[in-house]
Order: C-alpha cells, then sequence, then structure tokens
C-alpha cells in the first residue's frame, strides 16, 4: 500500500518531527500573550485540562488516519473511505495550512528581523520605552515585512526540498534538543529575578472567577488545536510517512507532554521577567515584539545577549512548524499532479508566500490591506482559529469515532481489547465532538456579539 511512499528513518524522527511541527509560535508567541490576555493560571489549567481530554484523542486519531491511509491528507481519507463524503476533513485541513502558513511566514519573518537587529545592534540602541515606535514602524512598512517574510519561506521551501528523511527530520533532529536547551537555559535566568515569584503566581494561581468566561474556554481549546497543529493535515501527512509497526498511543502521547511542557517553561522563561520590570502580562500580539525588549533594554549588559538568544530560539520553532505547514499542501500537490518533490515544493512554496503578501502589508502604512475592516492578517488568523481548525478536528473525531469501523480504528491504534482503547473510542466519539461543537458555536455567537 505505500507504494514507494518517503518512509521516517527511525521513531525517534518522527516523534520530533511532530513536537516540531506542535512547538512553534503557538508555544512562545501565541501561548505567553492568550495566557497574559485570558488570566494567566485559569487559562493554563482550562488550556491543559483542553490538551488531554479533547487535543489527545483527536491527535492520535489523526495519526491513526494518516498511517492507514498512506498518503496526503485527502488521499488518506479516500483511501479509508473512498467515495464519502468525509473527505471534506482532508480538503479542509489543506486549505488550513495552506492559510495559517501564508500569515505564519510573515510573522516569523518579524521574529527574524528583530534577531537580525539584535545581532547588528540596531534594536539594542534603541532607548527605553521606544520599542513598540520600533516594531510599529517595521510592520507598517512596505518592503521589510515582505523581504523578511520571503527570506523565512526561502529557508523553509529550502529544508522542505530535500524530502522527509534528508530535510524534514534531519532539521528536526537539530532544532529540537537545541530549541530544549535554550528554553532551560533562559527559563532558569528568568527564575533568578525579583519578580519570579509573582510571575509564577500569575501562571499558576488560578483566578477561580475567570472559570465562569466562557471566553476563557474558547480561547483554551483555540491553542490547544493551534499548538498541537490540530486540523490542519500536519499530523495526518506526518503519520502517513510511518511504517506499521510505530506505536501510535506512545508516539500520541509523548507530542502532547512535550508540547504542553514547552509551553509551560515558556511561560516560565517570559512571566518572570514581564513582572520584574513592571510591565503588563496582557500585552496581547506585542507581548514578545515591544514587552519584552523593553525587559532586555533594562537588563543592561547581557540584556542583548538573551535577547538574541530568545529571537533565535523563536526563529528555530517558527520554523520546524512551517515545515510541517508546508509539507500538508507539498505531498497533496504532489500525488494529485504526478510531480515530483522538488518541483512541488519550489511551486506550493512560492505561491504560499505570494498569498502571505496582503496578511504583510496588513499593519499599516500606505499599502496596508484590509478585509471586513480587520487587518487581513488578523482576519486569516481569526478564520483559522476560530472556525476552520476545531471544524477540520470536529470531522476528524466523527469519521474516526462514526464514520471508521471501530474494529479498523481500534486496530490501527494499536487498542484493540484494551480499557485504554475503549476509553479513547468513548472520549473520540462522545467527549471531543461536543467540546468542539461547543466551542464552534461560542465563536459563531461571539460575531453577532
Amino acid at each position: 500500500m505505500n507504494n514507494g511512499r518517503e518512509q521516517w528513518a527511525t521513531r525517534m524522527g518522527f516523534i520530533l518531527a511532530a513536537v516540531g511541527s506542535a512547538v512553534g509560535l503557538g508555544n512562545i508567541w501565541r501561548f505567553s500573550y492568550v495566557t497574559g490576555d485570558s488570566g494567566g493560571a485559569a487559562f493554563l489549567l482550562i488550556y491543559v485540562l483542553c490538551i488531554f481530554l479533547v487535543g489527545l484523542p483527536v491527535l492520535l486519531a489523526e495519526f491513526s488516519i494518516g498511517r492507514r491511509g498512506q498518503s496526503d491528507v485527502v488521499g488518506s481519507f479516500n483511501n479509508i473511505a473512498p467515495g464519502k463524503p468525509w473527505v471534506i476533513g482532508g480538503v479542509l485541513g489543506v486549505v488550513t495550512s495552506f492559510l495559517i502558513l501564508s500569515f505564519y511566514g510573515v510573522i516569523a519573518g518579524w521574529v527574524g528581523y528583530f534577531l537580525f537587529s539584535y545581532l547588528t545592534g540596531a534594536a539594542g540602541a534603541v532607548g527605553q520605552g521606544g520599542y513598540e515606535d520600533f516594531f510599529v514602524d517595521f510592520i507598517g512598512g512596505a518592503g521589510g515585512p515582505v523581504f523578511w517574510q520571503f527570506l523565512f519561506m526561502a529557508i523553509v521551501i529550502g529544508i522542505v526540498f530535500f524530502g522527509v528523511k534528508k530535510g524534514i527530520e534531519l532539521s528536526n533532529r537539530i532544532f529540537m534538543p537545541l530549541l530544549a536547551l535554550i528554553l532551560i537555559i533562559l527559563a532558569g535566568y528568568s527564575l533568578t529575578l525579583d519578580g519570579a515569584g509573582e510571575g509564577l503566581r500569575f501562571l499558576f494561581t488560578p483566578d477561580w472567577s475567570a472559570f465562569g468566561d466562557p471566553n476563557v474556554y474558547s480561547a483554551a481549546i483555540g491553542q490547544a488545536f493551534f499548538t498541537l497543529s490540530l486540523g490542519m493535515g500536519a499530523m495526518i501527512t506526518y503519520a502517513s510517512y510511518l511504517p506499521k509497526d510505530t506505536k501510535l498511543p506512545t508516539a500520541a502521547g509523548g507530542v502532547v507532554v512535550l508540547d504542553t511542557l514547552f509551553a509551560i517553561i515558556a511561560g516560565i522563561m517570559i512571566f518572570p521577567a514581564v513582572f520584574t520590570f513592571g510591565l503588563d502580562p496582557a500585552s496581547g500580539p506585542g507581548l514578545i515584539f515591544i514587552t519584552l525588549p523593553e525587559v532586555f533594554a533594562q537588563m543592561g549588559a547581557g540584556g542583548t545577549f538573551f535577547a538574541i538568544l530568545f529571537f533565535f530560539l523563536v526563529a528555530i520553532a517558527a520554523l520546524s512548524s512551517a515545515i510541517s505547514l508546508l509539507e500538508v499542501s507539498v505531498s497533496y500537490v504532489m500525488r494529485k499532479m504526478n510531480w515530483n518533490r522538488k518541483l512541488t515544493t519550489i511551486v506550493a512554496g512560492v505561491v504560499v508566500t505570494l498569498v502571505g503578501i496582503p496578511s504583510a502589508l496588513s499593519q499599516g502604512g500606505p499599502l496596508s490591506m484590509t478585509f471586513l475592516g480587520e487587518p487581513f492578517l488578523d482576519f486569516i488568523d481569526m478564520i483559522t482559529d476560530q472556525y476552520t481548525l476545531p471544524l477540520g478536528g470536529f470531522i476528524v473525531a466523527l469519521f474516526v469515532g462514526w464514520g471508521w469501523n471501530k474494529v479498523d480504528a481500534l486496530k490501527e491504534t494499536g487498542l484493540t481489547n484494551s480499557v485504554i482503547g475503549v476509553i479513547w473510542l468513548w472520549f473520540i466519539r462522545i467527549i471531543a465532538p461536543i467540546g468542539i461543537l461547543w466551542i464552534l458555536i461560542l465563536n459563531i455567537l461571539s460575531i453577532f456579539e
């Protein structure tokens, strides 16, 4: 059934690549500002519950679809249930991953610009209180954001160009250990700061009144899907390169645990520093581009060094996730057009980069692009985060829980005749769909508020 399809060289290579897909801007940039906006510890607790009650069952379901289907995300649905409407889940995965990568490359380009600015001394020379103007002036320009978006996407295209083993797997074998090392060093330093106690209380001591706010739940499940790369076809595509003897529950559990740890350690790295210098944790998307540079500026001589380490860390995280997003489109187009990997990667990469230009130009300036009153980047982020990602996960849960033969689904996961298998099937049939549907309804109702 493999038909010469590429495979991972090792099981660990697959796990590191899957963790690399999950650990990205969602764990550092997005997790930090959503946690800050949503009240800290209350959000973190609900987020962890969403990860294990909804995220883990859906991730295992996506792994099982990919390995059984042995094709791209659309082909895998078709191979398992030919001629059935479930293939909509695959189509949605391709569209969602494409749209996310179109603006993801823009934000990653911002990270690259900050890293370069600290390396050259330009960012370090900004006066205290000046980083908001520094950031706004850059993203409001026409040439700068597009140049850095193109540069980032060129690196992504170059890695995917070399294939599963020599490109994706090899890069993640380097990136993931390096990412973990830098994150631990920076988190350890943050714990020595004066505001460490206050930052940890914000992150780990819940405000119980926040549990009555439905927006916190919506943010938590949206973050869970974004960070685990669910509903966007990446995990289905990656699992399609697996040999049949890989234990899927162990792999899924490992990815979820490592991804969650990365997010929590990122919070430990960021919030003590924010509180030490009396800044606002609810700074929104500008947290790492405005608030943290102000922190680095107040650190004295070592501030620039830690800024370089931090933005290098974020750049690596962004790169590992962007690779998986591009691979979804590449895998689909290779099968559909019967092209080789090299041609497909260049074409798909160039197209998604060009589609990302409106997002790069949407943050101010004379060429600013908006859609329905929102900056184009924010609009695409909202559509994917609040609607297409959870909808894709909803279809996956319904397909594996109800549309796929129960015996085949359990056999593919290796959970046949086990209590864990029964529990997983119950979660994927009932708990996950109800939870996702509830969030989708809340997101739709929010439009009319």
